[in-house]
């Protein structure tokens, strides 16, 4: 199966004989299907803040930064934005040459709304001597498409997203990666001024971002009397999982076997290898214009504030219970805060004396902590927040994908279905041990929540390993709150069209 040329090519790649056996058992295993308690909702699981608290935890966070505390903001943005344009790549590749789904007449009624429209209009003067207005006019529609995607033209169908004009502005255009040069401006500073940024991107990418930045960067460090701090990391070769065609045997591309990207839960290594104490995490498509990012910032604050006054904390009772010198009430109060404020229980606690209590105390307290902005469900795709049961016999907070949810279940599909709210990838997270140490993230991580997908090659069939989800199992063993946080922070452009909508269009001047 695995022969002497291919035990060469896994070495060059970091990747261990045991990690390839590993994984083609899991293809032949499986992955197991989650055992879920209930949905969580404001009424269980979910912090719904009052004005007052708002305002308490925006005041804790900014305490916390003028301690002089290291902050980053770590932003996933090497997915390419050809899933974007995959209506219009289907158009492209269609018999007819006249707009006809809902979905082509939505993009071409309305194409002037685009802030790349200017830039495009541009590029088809240049090489066809004609403008949009009049290619539409003529029934000329694809030469648009073409050179909206294609090389020749804005190459759109080729680029990340956060190299893609996302919003128009009066004084100019701004692509989505530098919407997050202003976010991180308004909520991410250090004491200092500084400003951390860390964007992983592929390979193929890197010098592109590279370039945009250096032009923008002073800019916006004039701007907002910031100096930024701007940093790049690429999914490491090493968490590339194996494909197998569908008797579970290694697939071969001219004799080679084939890796693919292990997922989004890969950049669990990248996350692991910044040291900073507090990290924000977004997706590079989550961005809005100037006009409404107040509530973003606002919530960003609150957010960090509730994460920095459950980990003092956690810290303080850590130190308590390592001591040794506690009371039984003292060890009642910590179990009371691990089952209320964490929201982790487990029922056999009743059955153990103090020594043992103390020690599943520090084992559920002492782990990286994360607060996840939780939306409103209103249909959009995304994890949804559960109690879930663990390896252990826990049930605590988790954000669950349908993949992860055994659907012949009726009532696991009643609760996913019933769900109040939605992740929308709106983290901030707690790197660091009472000790001033810095966990190492992948000792939280659960392996048994990857799962299995169908995919092709060259027009074959395989199967695809996927690592378990950065804000799902990679996470798993960490502790988890959920705090409710307005519809308007969730903003994301997973269609060219999304940007149409007016959350991404210029504030209306009356």
């Amino acid at each position: 199966m695995i022969n002497t040329q291919d035990e060469i090519f896994l070495r060059n790649k970091g990747i261990s004989m045991h990690t390839v056996n590993k994984q083609l058992d899991q293809f032949k295993s499986g992955f197991p299907l989650l055992k879920i308690s209930r949905a969580a909702s404001v009424d269980d699981g979910i912090l719904q803040l009052t004005e007052s608290e708002i305002k308490h935890y925006q005041e804790i966070w900014n305490n916390y930064v003028n301690n002089k505390h290291r902050i980053s903001k770590f932003v996933p943005a090497s997915g390419a934005a050809s899933r974007m344009f995959k209506d219009l790549f289907e158009f492209l590749d269609a018999s007819y040459d006249v707009p006809q789904s809902q979905f082509e007449l939505e993009f071409f009624d309305n194409i002037e709304r685009f802030s790349f429209y200017t830039t495009l209009n541009a590029i088809l003067l240049k090489y066809l001597y004609k403008d949009i207005p009049t290619l539409k006019k003529e029934g000329q529609f694809k030469p648009i498409i073409q050179y909206l995607l294609n090389e020749e033209g804005l190459n759109y169908g080729q680029l990340p997203k956060g190299l893609l004009l996302f919003h128009r502005y009066e004084d100019g255009v701004r692509t989505a990666i530098e919407e997050h040069l202003v976010e991180g401006g308004q909520y991410a500073k250090m004491h200092d001024a500084v400003v951390n940024l860390h964007f992983t991107v592929s390979g193929e990418h890197k010098e592109l971002f590279e370039a945009l930045l250096d032009r923008l960067v002073p800019k916006y460090a004039e701007k907002f009397q910031v100096s930024y701090n701007i940093s790049f990391s690429e999914q490491k070769s090493n968490t590339d999982t194996i494909a197998v065609d569908l008797e579970n045997q290694p697939f071969r591309v001219d004799g080679e076997i084939l890796f693919r990207p292990g997922g989004h839960g890969a950049l669990i290594e990248n996350l692991n290898d910044l040291r900073s104490e507090v990290v924000f995490i977004k997706n590079i498509d989550n961005v809005v214009p100037d006009h409404l990012k107040p509530a973003t910032q606002v919530y960003k604050q609150v957010i960090a504030g509730v994460l920095v006054e459950l980990q003092q904390q956690i810290f303080s009772y850590l130190e308590l219970l390592e001591s040794g010198k506690y009371t039984h009430e003292q060890v009642l109060e910590v179990l009371q805060f691990t089952q209320k404020s964490l929201h982790c229980k487990n029922p056999e606690t009743k059955d153990l004396d103090d020594s043992e209590l103390v020690i599943y105390l520090i084992s559920k307290l002492n782990r990286p902590i994360r607060v996840c902005g939780m939306v409103m469900n209103v249909g959009e795709p995304g994890g949804g927040p559960f109690f879930a049961y663990n390896s252990d016999g826990t049930v605590s907070l988790q954000i669950l994908e349908s993949s992860q949810i055994d659907m012949n279940n009726v009532d696991y599909v009643r609760m996913f279905n019933e769900g109040t709210h939605f992740n929308p990838v709106d983290l901030v997270c707690g790197l660091y041990n009472y000790k001033g140490d810095k966990f190492d993230l992948q000792k939280f991580v659960d392996p048994k929540t990857g799962f299995i997908s169908l995919k092709s090659k060259n027009g074959e069939p395989l199967k695809a390993l996927e690592l378990p989800g950065l804000w799902n199992g990679a996470m798993s063993d960490w502790n988890t709150i959920f705090v409710e946080v307005p519809l308007a922070t969730f903003n994301p452009v997973k269609t060219v069209n999304d940007l149409q909508r007016k959350e991404h269009q210029p504030e209306v001047r009356l």
